[in-house]
């Protein structure tokens, strides 16, 4: 099946009305194994929370929530499912990328085992209601890059789904990564999870953190390829590239940024507008891939790309320190590599 898809999803979010004139498409079946219930992807892993203790959290919409016992039923959009899962809570369903054509694992997942969780969408806009229904969530919980608005929740069916079940937001846009992190470790926490190998992971993060001020010499330019547009990412907007201009990185900002703030549109034709000694290209499924952009003659020719400084960059890293420390550790090696090209 196939659908509109958001070459750089977190740009669109703000621009949803750009959608529809994109024409990049991706492919699944919005498959997943259904996880029998009362099974551990049915519960928070190691949840020491009393069945019987009642729950209360306030999200990024400054929604509280005030349950009679914690949620142990969680369906969740893969990028929350990932941070979630990570910090040791098992959704039973997830819903976005998180299936590739071929039937392996969409990297945006993370370390979801999707063989033990229900897809209840692959694609932009699809999501099973009489799945979701189904499966008798007692929590749904997504990201958003605007608030209010939970990230990949179709529009046509978010009243009826946020009917069935409780919702949580957790707010991306302007935020940097650790405060977006430290949401979902408040969140996990409250769900009883065990946080096992939190601490190690946070260390790393830190750790590679802390390097990034080495390569304040260098400029950096991230960006997304689609088939007719190049997209400069505008940094302020986004938790990752927060996180990296706060640490010292010196990432490119556009001059001109296009409706909603989150990225500017180049044609390939002037894809050279903005020099760097480096480029971080997204890495999803979605976008092109390397050798794809290096067919675009104006993309070629850009000094990064002549110099073998083309790296990749995980634009949507799951917001936990394991996804970060991972995210951060790649990166501090390929930056380690390049070097000012004027």
């Amino acid at each position: 099946m196939s659908g509109p898809v958001l070459p750089r999803r977190g740009f669109l979010a703000g621009a949803a009305g750009l959608a529809a004139a994109l024409t990049l498409a991706a492919c699944g079946d919005g498959g997943g194994e259904a996880a029998p219930a009362g099974s551990p992807a049915g519960s928070p892993a190691g949840s020491g929370a009393p069945s019987g203790q009642g729950w209360t959290f306030t999200d990024d919409r400054d929604k509280k929530l005030d349950l009679p016992k914690v949620p142990a039923r969680i369906v969740a959009q893969v990028g929350a499912a990932a941070a979630l899962w990570d910090f040791g809570v098992r959704p039973i369903g997830v819903f976005g990328p998180h299936k590739l054509a071929d039937g392996g694992k969409d990297p945006q997942v993370g370390n979801v085992d999707i063989t033990k969780v229900t897809g209840l969408g692959n694609v932009w806009d699809e999501f099973n209601v009489e799945q979701y229904i189904a499966l008798q969530p007692d929590l749904l919980v997504s990201s958003m890059y605007v608030k209010g608005t939970l990230w990949y929740v179709p529009e046509k069916s978010k009243d009826t789904i946020e009917q069935v079940a409780p919702t949580v937001g957790v707010m991306l846009t302007g935020k940097s990564a650790t405060e977006v992190i430290g949401t979902y470790e408040r969140l996990a926490q409250s769900l009883g999870a065990d946080m096992a190998g939190v601490p190690e992971a946070k260390a790393r993060m830190e750790a590679a953190t802390a390097k990034l001020a080495e390569f304040k010499n260098l400029k950096v330019l991230m960006v997304s390829g689609g088939a007719d547009a190049f997209w400069i990412v505008n940094p302020p907007e986004y938790p990752d590239i927060v996180h990296l201009t706060s640490a010292g990185l010196d990432v490119v900002k556009p001059d001109k940024v296009d409706d909603g703030g989150f990225f500017q549109t180049l044609s390939w034709e002037n894809a050279d507008t903005y020099d760097a000694d480096v480029i971080l290209y997204d890495t999803r499924t979605q976008a092109l891939k390397p050798e794809e952009m290096m067919k675009k003659p104006t993309f070629a020719k850009l000094p990064a790309v002549e110099a073998g400084q083309l790296y990749p960059w995980n634009a949507e890293a799951p917001f936990s320190y394991q996804g970060y420390a991972d995210f951060l550790e790649g990166l501090v090696a390929n930056l380690a590599k390049a070097k000012p090209l004027k």
